[in-house]
């Protein structure tokens, strides 16, 4: 069996993709003895410019986690991608821009003061008052020059072409058990999936959680993880507290809504028909929230109602607000240019 050329490459990452890839254990073995590694920074000691000296398309597949915050992401990314024939956005970050999206309100002039100026020193000394920046250091006489921080934190798609995606914070087993058998096919005919195909679920969460759903939600109150326990078998958002289930892609099993008994985030993305998932919950909250008491509460209690939902942003978009702006701006261009 022919053995195909794997990398897997990283831009701003927290290791939680690098972790779910070496948890698989047993999963691995029916492509181990068909994959030559041949970047993997967590595995070995790698370096890029082995990668530089390889011919354009040699490595057969790329898995790219984390996503592109710095000039030197978007290098990297540019690098396995020319160097790869498949490019697979592994993870939310990559997917979608991940948490580290959260700070894309700020632009890097904003985060870099936040963090080296108006912060605290580790010893917790207090502000620090010396302005210290990060410098170009020097090695051997030679000035090395670090990465410039991006004014925002973005999917991979912004930089590169990409053949298939994962979703997901990190992606769970079973999407590997779909990965590997992509990967054995393609060692044994080199045929791949449709380019643009989604590693996970075609229906809403909704769909595969299984909790008990009433006929109909009324949100009187909306309550936070920590200040209730929440039953089990009904809908979490039938019990005031917030789930991004309705809005986000199926595939992770329930992890969180099943097996931690917890609220979705959305960390797989949108569903498949869902354009904006924030938009979609923003909607159906407001069509729930204080329902059948809207005279009693009145204008004023409405918007207290609505107020109290604790970092709107953080809650509707904590994972994937750059891949909507990307997708909306392109369908205003393509729009704008049908017109002319």
């Amino acid at each position: 069996m022919k053995k195909i050329k794997l990398a897997v490459a990283a831009g701003s990452f927290c290791g939680g993709c690098d972790m779910s890839i070496i948890n698989l254990n047993e999963m691995l073995i029916p492509i181990e003895e068909a994959i030559e590694l041949v970047f993997w920074q967590v595995a070995s000691d790698f370096k890029f410019k082995d990668v530089e000296a390889l011919e354009d398309n040699e490595i057969d597949i790329c898995l790219y986690h984390g996503p592109i915050r710095t000039s030197e992401h978007a290098e990297i990314a540019h690098l396995f991608r020319k160097k790869s024939k498949v490019m697979i956005a592994y993870g939310s970050c990559s997917c979608f821009g991940g948490i580290p999206q959260l700070a894309n309100p700020y632009n890097a002039q904003t985060v870099l003061e936040a963090v080296y100026t108006n912060g605290y020193n580790i010893d917790e000394s207090g502000p620090n008052q010396n302005f210290m920046r990060p410098k170009s250091e020097y090695k051997k006489g030679r000035a090395m020059t670090l990465p410039k921080l991006l004014d925002s934190c973005l999917p991979l798609t912004s930089e590169v072409d990409v053949n298939y995606f994962v979703p997901g914070c990190p992606p769970v087993p079973a999407q590997w058990e779909i990965l590997v058998s992509v990967i054995t096919n393609f060692i044994k005919t080199g045929e791949l999936p449709p380019k643009g195909t989604v590693v996970a679920g075609d229906t809403a969460l909704c769909e595969e959680c299984g909790r008990e759903k009433p006929e109909e939600i009324v949100i009187n109150r909306f309550r936070r993880p920590f200040e209730v326990d929440p039953d089990p078998e009904k809908c979490l958002l039938s019990q005031g507290i917030i789930c991004m289930g309705p809005a986000t892609r199926s595939g992770c099993g329930g992890q969180c809504t099943l097996g931690a008994n917890m609220p979705c985030r959305g960390c797989f993305g949108p569903a498949p028909d869902v354009q904006d998932p924030g938009l979609k919950m923003l909607s159906a909250i407001a069509s729930i929230g204080g329902a059948k008491i809207e005279a009693e509460l009145g204008p004023e209690g409405l918007k207290k109602l609505m107020e109290s939902i604790p970092d709107p942003f953080g809650t509707f978009y904590r994972f994937s607000t750059p891949e909507y702006i990307i997708k909306t701006k392109k369908k205003v261009a393509e729009e704008e240019s049908s017109k002319k």
